[in-house]
C-alpha cells in the first residue's frame, strides 16, 4: 500500500466498476483529518498517472480547516501546489454514496518525487526507518473508541440505548452488554459492510464503558503507515455509517464530562528479520524481553515531550481524568488497564506493547510515529522502565504528564527526541500550528466566562 497507484490499478477498477461518476481523493492533515478533493471522471487517471496538484498547506490545517498564520506555509508562500498520487491499494467503491462513488488515499511529493515533508504519512516513514535499520519490523493494530451522539434539543448528548417497549433511556454504564450492539444493529452492519467493500480489516465490535460508546478493533498488520490508513478509513466509514442510520459519530476524546474519554489504543510488537517477536523471552521483571522493557523504557522516557501529539486538542486534555482506565503518567506492567503502557496477557509469539495514552481525536500516523520513535531510543540506548506495577495492583490515579494543553506544547518544544524522527522542520512546524490554535481557542470569550464571571465579579 505504500508503492503508488498506477493506471492498471484504475484501468481495472472501472472494468469492475463502470458507471463510476466521481473519485473522492484525499489525505490526512496534522489532526488526522481527510481533506482533499472529489474529481469528475475526466480527472481520474491524474492521481494514477503523472499525479495532481494538491494544496501544500492542506495537511497544517487546523481542526477548524483554517491555515496557520504564524507559519509562511499557505498563508505567506503563495500557497503553492505540490505532487499528489494515489496509494496503492487504497481505490474502492463509496458504498454510502447516492452515486456511484470511489475513494483513493493521496501520497503527497515535491514535483521531483521527493517525499513532501509535511505530510504526516512520510513523518511516520521517517520515524519508523530507524528500527528498519536495526532489522527491526512493527507489527501492529489500532483500537479505536467513539461515540454514537444525540441532540435533545438543547445540547448533545450520547445515545442512550432504550429499555424494551418504551422510550426510556437504560441508563448506567452496560459495559459489554449484546443489548446496546443489538439496538444499533443496523449502523454496525453498515460498519461492517462498508469495511469489506473498502478492504478495511475490522474486528471485534463492543459496546463501551459508556452509554452510547463503542469500540471497532483493527487486525494486526506488519506496515504501521497502512495500519493508520486503515485506521484513518474506519473512521471514515464509521461516520458515515451513523450519518446513513440518522446517527452522528464523533471521535472527540472527551465529548461528556460525565462518562468515559474515547481512546486510541495502539497494540506494537517487532519482528526480526527472521519473523522472530523479539519481545517474547525472559527478563528479571516477566515473560517477555529485555528488549520489551528498554522499549518500554523510551517510551516512557518521550511520554512527555509526546503529549502534545497523543493529545491534540484543548478538549484531549479533559479525558485524563481518575476512574475511566486513562492514565496520567507513563506506568508499566502485565495484564493492567490502568497503566500507559500495558503487556496484554498473549502468548510468546503476540507478546507486545499496548500504548493507551491517545485519544481518539489525535492524528494515528503522528502517534505511531512518537511510538515508534519512543521505542527506538529506548532499545538503542537501553532506557530502564522503572518499577514495575504488578498484575491486579491497585493504583492511587497520579498525575505526572503534561495534561494541560499550553505545558503539553511547551514540553514538545523543549524535547530533544522527536525531532531527531519528525525532522527539525516538522517538529518546528507541528508545535508552531498547534501552539496558535492554543491560543485562538484560549483567546475566545464563551458563556462559561459569562456563567462563572460577569455577575460575581
Amino acid at each position: 500500500m505504500n508503492d503508488d497507484g498506477s493506471m492498471a490499478e484504475l484501468n481495472a477498477f472501472l472494468a469492475k466498476h463502470p458507471d463510476t461518476r466521481f473519485m473522492d481523493v484525499f489525505a490526512a492533515d496534522i489532526n488526522g483529518i481527510v481533506r482533499g478533493k472529489r474529481l469528475p471522471q475526466e480527472d481520474f487517471s491524474k492521481p494514477f498517472e503523472k499525479g495532481a496538484n494538491f494544496c501544500a498547506a492542506t495537511t497544517l490545517m487546523n481542526t477548524r480547516g483554517e491555515a496557520a498564520e504564524r507559519l509562511k506555509y499557505g498563508a505567506h508562500d503563495g500557497d503553492p501546489d505540490i505532487r499528489s498520487v494515489a496509494v496503492a491499494g487504497t481505490l474502492a467503491p463509496v458504498p454510502w454514496a447516492s452515486v456511484p462513488t470511489a475513494q483513493c488515499l493521496l501520497e503527497l511529493q515535491e514535483f521531483d518525487g521527493t517525499p513532501y515533508f509535511l505530510d504526516p504519512r512520510n513523518v511516520l516513514r521517517r520515524a519508523a526507518k530507524p528500527l528498519l535499520e536495526l532489522g527491526l519490523r512493527p507489527i501492529m493494530a489500532t483500537e479505536l473508541e467513539f461515540y454514537l451522539v444525540d441532540y435533545d434539543g438543547d445540547t448533545f448528548v450520547p445515545r442512550h440505548p432504550k429499555i424494551a417497549g418504551s422510550d426510556w433511556d437504560q441508563l448506567g454504564v452496560q459495559y459489554g452488554t449484546f443489548d446496546d450492539l443489538d439496538d444499533v444493529e443496523p449502523f454496525l452492519v453498515d460498519v461492517d459492510n462498508f469495511c469489506k467493500v473498502q478492504r478495511i480489516p475490522a474486528g471485534a465490535a463492543m459496546a463501551e464503558y459508556s452509554p452510547g460508546q463503542f469500540e471497532v478493533n483493527l487486525q494486526h498488520v506488519d506496515d504501521p503507515v497502512l495500519a493508520c490508513d486503515h485506521a484513518i478509513l474506519l473512521k471514515r466509514a464509521v461516520k458515515a455509517a451513523a450519518k446513513k442510520n440518522g446517527l452522528a459519530a464523533t471521535f472527540m476524546a472527551k465529548p461528556f464530562a460525565e462518562h468515559a474519554g474515547s481512546g486510541l489504543h495502539i497494540h506494537m510488537s517487532l519482528l526480526d528479520t527472521e519473523g522472530n517477536n523479539v519481545f517474547s523471552g525472559a527478563s528479571k521483571d516477566g515473560p517477555w524481553s529485555d528488549l520489551l522493557r528498554h522499549a518500554i523504557g523510551g517510551l516512557a522516557e518521550t511520554m512527555d515531550e509526546s503529549m502534545a501529539v497523543f493529545a491534540p486538542n484543548a478538549n484531549s486534555y479533559r479525558r485524563y481524568a481518575p476512574g475511566y482506565f486513562v492514565p496520567a503518567t507513563p506506568n508499566w506492567g502485565p495484564n493492567h488497564r490502568d497503566l500507559a503502557l500495558r503487556i496484554p496477557a498473549s502468548s510468546q509469539d503476540a507478546r507486545r506493547v499496548e500504548h493507551r495514552v491517545s485519544g481518539a481525536d489525535a492524528c494515528p500516523y503522528l502517534v505511531t510515529a512518537a511510538i515508534l520513535a519512543g521505542i527506538h531510543h529506548g532499545i538503542v540506548n537501553r532506557c530502564e522502565p522503572g518499577p514495575m506495577t504488578q498484575e491486579r495492583e491497585e493504583l492511587d490515579y497520579k498525575i505526572t504528564l503534561p495534561v494541560r494543553w499550553d505545558k503539553a506544547l511547551d514540553c514538545y518544544m523543549a524535547g530533544s527526541t522527536l525531532r531527531h524522527y519528525f525532522g527539525e522542520e516538522f517538529h518546528r512546524v507541528y508545535g508552531v500550528a498547534k501552539q496558535e490554535e492554543s491560543d485562538i481557542f484560549n483567546s475566545e470569550i464563551t458563556d462559561r466566562d459569562y456563567e462563572w464571571y460577569l455577575r460575581a465579579v
